[in-house]
């Protein structure tokens, strides 16, 4: 087992773990239910940008320190910037929301987003873009958006409707309430719920499930379903094959058919 924890100080607004090639990605904002504050987004950023490119991790797990995964939006820094003048709420969506969002949807590898209390806002956004989205049950989500009178961002546009619907996906923007957990699976905005004492516990073990398992095959996947929600289907279709050439050319696929061959487990070493 190797562990390397992050050199971040324990205040950081982001924390970072890894663990047998699980990165730990940890909005710690806690006394403030995880808001995203200016630090906490250049933070965050960097952090989805390095466990992107680093092919040492094979899984990401994005989660929230304390009782909350993410309440999105600083309203308290949001507000002083009002007041100065400062038009900088649509050029933060373009330089951290966004980047975010696309890294998380894209990256080579599996996202888990475990939801350790309420997502709201762009919280919720990043809350749904986890290939499994564990749930604790004391946990609910808010879209919150038009509480403040402002539009949707970080990809709650792109989610919401594929998870549940046009229809249900402009209720739950028009009528802003926390979704609690079990009404989150019903609608399949999540894709797990557990007791919040067992969240910790069913992350890890998907986590390293997931971990040993054929990591580019994984990312293509999800970026072939991601493609293919989108293209037509001669265009899905040549994604499709982009994707079977890559795979079929690296070392998992190798020893996976070797290991078929000889009638043994195959051992995954995510190239």
């Amino acid at each position: 087992m190797t562990t390397s924890d992050s050199a971040a100080a324990p205040d950081s607004p982001v924390l970072v773990e890894d663990l047998d090639g699980v990165r730990t990605i940890r909005l710690n904002r806690p006394e403030a239910m995880n808001a995203v504050n200016l630090a906490m987004k250049l933070a965050l950023k960097e952090a989805v940008t390095d466990a992107a490119e680093d092919e040492s991790v094979r899984v990401v797990v994005l989660t929230g320190s304390g009782r909350a995964f993410c309440v999105g939006q600083d309203l308290r820094e949001h507000v002083q910037s009002l007041e100065k003048g400062d038009e900088s709420l649509a050029s933060t969506v373009s330089e951290h929301y966004n980047p975010v969002a696309i890294l998380l949807a894209t990256m080579n590898k599996p996202v888990i987003t475990a939801i350790n209390g309420v997502a709201a806002g762009a919280g919720m956004s990043m809350a749904l873009t986890g290939d499994l989205r564990i749930m604790a049950d004391t946990a609910g989500i808010n879209s919150a958006f038009a509480g403040i009178a402002l539009s949707c961002d970080t990809g709650a546009s792109f989610w919401l409707p594929r998870l549940v619907g046009h229809a249900r996906a402009k209720d739950l923007l028009f009528n802003p309430r926390t979704v609690p957990a079990a009404e989150c699976l019903e609608l399949g905005l999540v894709t797990q719920v557990v007791a919040a004492e067992d969240l910790d516990i069913v992350v890890r073990q998907a986590a390293e499930r997931l971990a040993s398992g054929p990591t580019k095959a994984y990312g293509a996947m999800r970026q072939a379903v991601l493609a293919g929600s989108t293209l037509p289907l001669a265009e899905a279709l040549a994604v499709e094959e982009s994707f079977m050439a890559s795979t079929g050319a690296t070392e998992d696929h190798k020893e996976a058919v070797r290991a078929f061959l000889a009638k043994e487990r195959p051992t995954f070493v995510g190239r």
